[in-house]
């Protein structure tokens, strides 16, 4: 297992901000600090609270060395941010926002997808969005982190609600492309997509070639082992071997679909769903005062 690693994209000059990615090595996750240099304000953005699932075990490890991150360099966190419910890791918001007392928020879409997995586990009102997180962003809406302005695009296919946070020169695009010299994510998921996501990912393509691009998850790649998250527009057009230019859509639609053909279930999908999908609460402790998991037989 790889040691837990944190990098920092240091700013750019005025309007670009600082970003510190924190990997969680266990889901393979890159967890995000993006922090205005001029006011220190920031935000957190995908942080993982840590799962056993041999033991159904959860632990803080990841939200305190994130926070840690946060203290050392005298920042205060604005907003806590995710980017759509994670299938491969339980989020940390509603534990940060106990933490913090600042607001979390996810994609107006979410309840889409909440609506898709209460059928799937058959927990008719188990999930609600509106409950549960403080803020459902629209596609094209804005906030403020400091003096930086931060805009929400609609990026699904991957999920049907997935949303990208541009902020100045970095966007955080999560399950839509990997590391440049990987590919793109997987879109097999209930509510995924491949066509869809193909055109989330010439939106992100179109944008400016300097644009620093954050995925959200790194497994390796082709001749290296440390984990790796940051590439430019530019470079992801000119190197990605999924969707370099020239790369034909229908081209693209079927590798991408004969690959998740062959992938198997994340081992924390059916239990994170069921919390992320609660703003990253557990399910109501039961009489005994422990909280319990539902786990569809035979669905998948």
């Amino acid at each position: 297992m790889t040691d837990a690693i944190v990098r920092h994209s240091p700013s750019r000059g005025t309007g670009s901000p600082d970003v510190w990615g924190i990997y969680e090595p266990d889901s393979g996750s890159i967890q995000y600090i993006c922090a205005d240099p001029e006011t220190k304000s920031a935000t957190l953005i995908d942080v993982v609270l840590n799962f056993d699932p041999a033991h159904a075990a959860t632990s803080e490890a990841s939200l305190e060395q994130v926070l840690g991150i946060v203290a050392e360099n005298g920042l205060h966190v604005e907003w806590i941010l995710d980017t759509h419910p994670h299938a491969d890791h339980l989020m940390a918001s509603a534990r940060l926002k106990a933490r913090l007392n600042v607001p979390a928020a996810i994609g107006a879409r979410v309840r889409e997808i909440a609506k898709l997995w209460e059928d799937l586990y058959h927990l008719p009102g188990a999930f609600d969005p509106d409950r549960d997180f403080d803020r459902l962003f629209e596609d094209g809406e804005t906030f403020a982190i400091g003096n930086l302005q931060v805009s929400v695009t609609l990026s699904p296919g991957h999920t049907l609600g997935s949303i990208t946070y541009k902020c100045g020169d970095a966007a955080f695009v999560h399950d839509t492309l990997m590391h440049v010299d990987v590919g793109t994510s997987r879109c097999d998921f209930p509510g995924g997509s491949a066509s869809v996501l193909w055109d989330s990912l010439q939106t992100i393509l179109g944008w400016p070639g300097e644009m620093r691009l954050f995925v959200g998850h790194d497994y390796g790649g082709p001749g290296r082992d440390e984990p790796a998250w940051e590439a430019t527009v530019a470079e992801h057009r000119a190197h990605n071997p999924h969707v370099k230019d020239g790369t034909a859509r229908e081209e693209w639609i079927a590798r991408r679909e004969k690959r998740d053909a062959t992938l198997p279930l994340p081992d924390r999908m059916l239990a994170a769903l069921q919390v992320n999908l609660r703003g990253g609460r557990l399910p109501e402790a039961e009489a005994d005062g422990h909280s319990y998991l539902k786990i569809p037989v035979d669905r998948f």
